[in-house]
């Protein structure tokens, strides 16, 4: 299969947009927009072709992965109308194949894919703090790899200021209780995005989140036992 690149004229297009963000311009260019957008599918489309080669997505396509271009602006104190990015997320098929990936594409070396857990609710903290603290070891072990720490550099997301209530401040993970969100990140260049291997770093930085992505999914679908809930 021949390789797609990352088209640069969809990083034209944004930089364009941040430019002129308001909805009389986007209307005048929205043949443009339609253009970039079914090009920048065609990448996703690739992209979700090399993750199934060594993951089970149930997203359909690229097309389905890719979040819209306009903003909710009720509840944000920026009222411009548009993102200026290219974003979206792939699904992972099957309840026991938790988390999921995501990438965003922006110019200004903005861009980055990522992958895992964005808004886990309130069980599943639970039960990745309980499993944390009963045992932190196969957790520091993957977040300590070097291809771990090459790839993503370390474990990423919103945390407490202090440790979660019901555990003790003291105990030696106290700094992976405090997550409330479990991301890991690889963050790209604008010369690596419109490099001829673009989709071959993307693709290498999802299988590298593996193994995190399967202690968390048997952490979550397991109980102390091993059994699945």
């Amino acid at each position: 299969m021949a390789k797609v690149k990352f088209p640069a004229s969809a990083f034209k297009f944004i930089n364009e947009l941040k430019a002129n963000n308001d909805r009389n311009w986007f209307a005048a260019n929205k043949p443009t927009y339609l253009e970039e957008q079914a090009r920048v599918a065609a990448f996703a489309d690739r992209m979700l072709h090399e993750l199934n080669l060594h993951d089970v997505i149930e997203t359909a396509g690229g097309a389905k992965s890719m979040y819209r271009i306009y903003r909710d602006v009720r509840f944000s104190k920026d009222k411009t109308p548009f993102s200026t990015y290219w974003g979206g997320r792939f699904k992972r098929a099957g309840k026991q194949r938790r988390g999921g990936y995501y990438y965003h594409f922006e110019p200004g070396d903005k861009s980055f894919v990522m992958a895992g857990f964005w808004g886990p609710n309130t069980q599943d903290i639970k039960l990745v703090r309980d499993d944390i603290g009963f045992d932190p070891a196969p957790l520091r072990a993957i977040l300590s790899n070097e291809t771990f720490v090459n790839t993503f550099g370390a474990l990423q997301g919103e945390q407490l200021k202090t440790q979660p209530k019901g555990y003790d401040g003291s105990h030696e993970a106290v700094d992976l209780l405090r997550f409330k969100q479990y991301l890991v990140m690889r963050r790209f260049t604008d010369k690596e995005v419109l490099s001829d291997n673009f989709i071959d770093l993307i693709n290498q930085a999802f299988k590298n989140t593996r193994p995190f992505l399967d202690y968390m999914s048997e952490v979550l679908m397991t109980d102390i036992n091993g059994i699945l809930i």
